[in-house]
């Protein structure tokens, strides 16, 4: 069912979620003051649309993994350089995204022709680091991938390369 909304019931809605990373305008100081002051984990943190907008599974392990942050550090821990860090990547890798229409993650050194291995064939697509590789080596350690569930969402990360 579709329902057509006045301008007024539209910015109510609005302020009920976070910023979104890939709009021009958001502020990601609105999403910092409710992380750095929560003892819940950053992984899911980064899955509360009030808090962040838009961020889903697939850039939440991967994003993580590349600022080699353990989904598991409370919010409370996460720096300001490692939150604005965050901040940045998911700006950069979703807007690429959404200009190629597919999430790729991995940086050039890890790319298949890169590194001599077959690229990855997911219906999902695109090249990532650790979402839905449970068990698979690592690209950067070789240690294997885990997977667990986070508030009934599956999460995936590299515990070697992620410890911070």
């Amino acid at each position: 069912m579709c329902e057509v909304i006045t301008d007024d019931e539209m910015a109510t809605a609005i302020t009920r979620i976070g910023p979104d990373p890939i709009h021009k305008g958001a502020d990601p100081v609105r999403a910092w003051d409710r992380v750095h002051r929560s003892a819940a984990p950053i992984g899911a943190l980064l899955m509360d649309q009030k808090i962040f907008a838009g961020v889903g599974n697939i850039y939440r392990a991967e994003v993580l993994f590349r600022h080699q942050i353990s989904p598991f550090t409370h919010g409370r821990v996460i720096s300001n350089k490692q939150f604005d860090a965050i901040w940045s990547d998911l700006v950069s890798l979703m807007t690429l995204g959404v200009k190629n229409g597919r999430i790729d993650t991995v940086r050039a050194v890890h790319l298949p022709e890169v590194m001599g291995r077959e690229p990855r064939v997911d219906r999902h697509g695109g090249e990532v680091y650790v979402y839905r590789r449970e068990g698979m080596k690592c690209f950067v350690c070789g240690a294997k991938i885990k997977m667990a569930d986070m508030q009934g969402r599956k999460l995936y990360w590299c515990a070697k390369c992620q410890v911070g």
